[in-house]
This record gives C-alpha cells, structure tokens and sequence, in this order.
C-alpha cells in the first residue's frame, strides 16, 4: 500500500466525483453504449424502482430520456437488470457483467439465520444455481414457471413453501435467487403484463475472485475516492473489518491519502483533483448513487440534511436537492397525466440566481421523464 503527501480536502474531493459522474457537466449522446459508460462511471444505477434509474442515468445526459435507457435495457442490451451492490437491483453495463459476477460470488457469506427446513445447504444452493441456470438459458420464465422448472431438475424440496414473504410464502429455492444472480446464472427479463420475469445473462463467465474483487476497489475509489474500507464496506453491505483487509491485500494498487485529516484511500496513482470547486444545483432521485456512496455522510448531509434527507442514517429513501457541496433539501414529484408537479423543500431559502438553477433542473427532470 503506498503512502503519498497529497492532502485533500471535502470541496475537491466532491467537485471530482461530481465531474466523474456526469454532474457537473452532463454527457453527451444519449445511444445505448453511452448511457452503459454512465452506469458504468456510477458503478450501477439502483433499480429496484426502476422509473429511479432511468432518471438517474438520464439526467447526467444533455438529452436522454426514460425510453433511452429502456432501449439500452431490453432492446439493445447494453444495460442488464440484476442483483448489484448490498443485494439490491442495479442496471449494469452488460459488459461488465464478469466483472460484477466474480466481485460479488467472491464476498463472504453472511450468517445464514433461516431455520431448519427452510435453510439450504451448501450443496442445495448449488444443485439450485445450476437449476436456475438451466431453466432459464435462452427464455424468460416468471416465478412460478422458474419455480416448476427447479424442482423437475432437482426434487419437491426446491419448491415447498418456507420463506415468509409479503402475506404469503415462497418456495425454498428462492433464497438462492442472489447467489444465482451473483454467479452469472440469473438476471432480470422484460416484465410479462405485472409479472416480473428471469433469464440467464448470456455467455458470461464470472472473473476470479480476487482479481474481480481489486478491480472493483479500484472503480470504487475512482468514483468515490479517496475513501476508506469502512465506507466501502458500508457501499457493499460488508463487515468493515473484511474490507480492511481488504484494502491492506492490496499493495501497489491502492494510494494512502490525507482527507480533511483523516487517512483515506485512492487508486494508486489517482491524486490529481481541480483546484476550482465545483459549483451549481441539482436533482438527484431516490437511490441515487451519489447520494449512497458519498463519504463521510456528515459532510454531505451536514445540519438539518442529516434529519431531513437520512432515515436513520441510510441515504436513498428522498430524493435529493443538491447545492453545491452538500445536500441542501429535498424534492417530490406527482404525475398526472402528460405533466409532473415538482415540490421541492430546500433547508435554507436560496438566492435568485440559484432558483433559476433549480427551474432549469426542473425542466430537465421533466424532459427525462417526457
């Protein structure tokens, strides 16, 4: 692990990563290669409400919209809907897909709390995956479909109804559905009417563990840096101590930093930042990247923010007003028919020229979502 002399301070540290993110200055093109680089450069956009992820790709580009990046999901493929970051559905760049897959299947299991009769065992969570990997080659099945073809290739325990979800139960199998995703044998297919449907990614082979695992601290600090094991361990959903490790495996390729005092970590070699800060407002919907991955939390939602934009800490359940370099609000939309009403709730009152700022966000927010 190097050690350099480069201080850093909050300011360049976020007019970066607003740059590498298409903030401070939006893409261009809007075709379905361009809006993969984005997701790409925010390491996955969250997806489980996938109307969220359409505007967060959408707004870091001049013009696209909601059907550009549904074109780059389900025509071009280019995008793939699966199981990303923390267990939650991301669009991924396709390409990337072995990546992803090799970081993820090589992250330690947590403890497996599921009672007898309900937990699978190592060697029934793999006759699953290679079920579902299977079932799913070349079609698109729904849930129960999925459900009918595991338990013909591997027996009635697949199938009995165990795990409490919702007001109901669902089969055995699917709390395997992660590591399935995880290890390349299952992703998202095209919704059949309001039934969500999986198929199998194709031809990908998930890249070795450790190998998958640097790089994807590599993309981390490139995108979040400098940052610590700690705030990627919170990125991943992982115990800190693991990414310290982590971290400490790491030799060469990770750059010792000072951030505002504290030690803190960049791609080896990675320390140019702007002298200039960054500045400007902006609209950022739930689950927004930014706003999850940003570290440390108290410089981004400083005050009031910390109360109004954090549930219980955890970023990504309001949509964010950004200003500058710190979260300054929070907004909501109401859709009716071919219109939007934006409310918007800032923490402080803002000056004219910053409302005129916002009026501009407001209009793009509207032109995403056509």
């Amino acid at each position: 692990m190097t050690t350099s002399t480069v201080s850093v301070t909050w300011a360049a540290a976020h007019s970066r990563r607003l740059t590498r993110q298409f903030l401070a200055a939006p893409a261009e093109g809007s075709a379905p290669d361009d809006l993969a680089r984005t997701a790409s450069a925010l390491l996955g956009a969250h997806a489980q409400v996938l109307s969220a992820a359409e505007l967060s790709l959408s707004v870091r580009h001049t013009e696209a919209t909601r059907a550009d990046v549904r074109a780059a999901l389900w025509e071009a493929g280019t995008l793939t809907k699966t199981y990303g970051p923390r267990g939650t559905v991301h669009l991924l760049p396709t390409a990337e897909l072995p990546l992803w897959t090799g970081a993820l299947s090589a992250l330690p299991a947590g403890r497996n709390v599921a009672a007898d009769g309900v937990r699978l065992t190592v060697r029934q969570t793999d006759e699953v995956v290679a079920a579902i990997g299977d079932a799913l080659d070349g079609v698109c099945l729904t849930a129960d479909e999925l459900t009918e073809a595991i338990v013909a290739r591997t027996g009635p325990w697949a199938g009995e109804l165990t795990m409490p979800a919702f007001q109901g139960m669902w089969p055995r199998w699917r709390s395997a559905t992660h590591t399935a995703s995880h290890r390349g044998a299952l992703c998202f297919g095209p919704n059949r009417g309001r039934q969500v449907t999986y198929t199998r990614p194709r031809g990908v082979v998930p890249e070795a563990g450790d190998a998958a695992l640097a790089e994807l601290v590599g993309r981390y600090l490139r995108a979040y840096g400098p940052a610590t094991p700690q705030s990627f361990a919170k990125w991943l959903a992982m115990s800190p101590s693991w990414a310290v490790d982590l971290f400490g495996s790491l030799g060469g390729r990770i750059e010792r930093v000072d951030f505002e005092g504290e030690d803190a970590w960049v791609d080896a070699g990675d320390t140019e930042f702007a002298e200039e800060p960054v500045r400007g407002v902006w609209l950022l919907p739930y689950f927004d990247a930014f706003g999850i991955a940003a570290y440390p939390r108290e410089r981004l939602f400083p005050g009031p923010a910390r109360t109004r934009a954090l549930a219980r800490g955890q970023a990504g359940n309001y949509p964010l007003l950004l200003v500058d370099d710190e979260v300054a609000g929070v907004w909501h939309q109401r859709r009716s028919g071919r219109r939007i009403a934006v409310t918007v709730e800032p923490l402080r009152p803002l000056a004219p020229g910053r409302v005129r700022e916002l009026e501009r966000c407001v209009r793009r927010v509207g032109d995403a979502l056509e």
